[in-house]
């Protein structure tokens, strides 16, 4: 049977998209940023700012609004990464064979 897989509720992309325009929407009403997003935390219940902080964060860094690893970047690297390995491994596989 094949297994199912969900993604919990606060990290659905749509979701983390939606409170990351609702920090720059009420932005303006709070004297800083950290204010604004303690604020969408405590309203949505979520038990720390820090981690809308690291929504709004990661939503800067993919619009290149912010000098880092984007998403897609780091994916990337990873596929690679794991590419690399399989390589390398088959190397070693052939150099053991003859």
């Amino acid at each position: 049977m094949m297994e199912s897989w969900r993604v919990r509720p606060l990290t659905h992309p749509n979701f983390v998209s939606a409170r990351v325009r609702m920090v720059a929407e009420i932005r303006p009403n709070y004297p800083t940023e950290r204010a604004a997003m303690k604020a969408i935390a405590a309203k949505l219940g979520i038990g720390t700012a820090e981690t809308v902080r690291n929504w709004v964060r990661r939503a800067q860094i993919d619009a290149r609004q912010r000098p880092g690893t984007t998403t897609a970047e780091a994916e990337e690297i990873k596929r690679l990464k794991a590419e690399n390995a399989e390589l390398r491994r088959a190397v070693e596989k052939k150099s053991h064979e003859g």
